[in-house]
């Protein structure tokens, strides 16, 4: 597969899904990129084809749903198979997301969440038996995120 070429238009879509994915209408992102609703929708459907847009999910706020303990685990794992571990990881239960680092001893960052330590300690536990070093451990208070202004015109243009 070739890799995808970003054009404005693409990138102005991306940032106004990344804004609010669920709310905003093909019209109301057509206004934004100044192309028709049809022509969002297609690039919507391409950028989703081509995996850019790997896919939607809602951004959970675990401490308010009741898991307020959120817990950086950096881990080592040999080289050739950290990559392959991912999807073993992703179903240790309180794991959210795992994220594979390529420089420096710590090749993985695992992020679970629970309820009280009970829950994060047996996620470690596991991480331990898959032959994982655990090398940190971070308790996280917040986690705030934001679109990659890089996607936007209207960036570019406050910033020229």
């Amino acid at each position: 597969m070739t890799e995808y070429e970003l054009d404005d238009i693409d990138r102005e879509i991306l940032y106004a899904l990344q804004e609010d994915a669920r709310n905003l209408s093909s019209g109301e992102i057509a206004d934004r990129t100044e192309a028709s609703s049809s022509t969002v929708r297609k690039r919507i459907q391409r950028l989703e084809s081509e995996d850019v847009i790997k896919g939607y999910s809602a951004d959970i706020d675990y401490q308010k749903s009741g898991y307020p303990l959120r817990m950086l685990l950096f881990c080592t794992a040999p080289i050739p198979e950290r990559g392959e571990l991912i999807d073993d990881i992703l179903d240790i239960p309180g794991v959210v997301s795992v994220q594979e680092l390529v420089t420096g001893e710590k090749n993985l960052l695992v992020t679970a969440v629970g309820e009280t330590d009970d829950d994060i300690t047996p996620v470690a536990q596991e991480l331990l038996e898959m032959g994982l070093t655990m090398a940190d451990e971070v308790l996280v208070r917040s986690h705030e995120a934001t679109p990659f202004d890089d996607f936007s015109s209207r960036s570019k243009t406050n910033d020229e």
